[in-house]
């Protein structure tokens, strides 16, 4: 079963992040928040890349949506 914490592991394992956060309740549809410098210089669809790897298969197979937000520490930094 998908869980927003199998989720959140499967990211913090595949890249450094600064923060890191996902929900979700139904076992369908998820959210994550994702804070990293492998972001900077890149564009929204290379950030969203960056984190479908980290969850391989697992993005065709079992996960159905996943939203994804994702920052540079300075852009979570000003956000926040």
């Amino acid at each position: 079963m998908v869980t927003p914490e199998s989720i959140r592991l499967n990211i913090a394992q595949g890249m450094a992040t600064e923060y890191l956060s996902v929900a979700g309740d139904d076992g369908t549809h998820f959210e994550a928040v994702v804070v990293s410098n492998a972001f900077a210089g890149k564009n929204r669809v290379q950030r969203h890349q960056l984190v479908y790897q980290t969850l391989g298969e697992r993005m065709r197979e079992e996960i159905h949506a996943l939203s994804i937000k994702t920052y540079t520490p300075e852009e979570w930094q000003r956000r926040n």
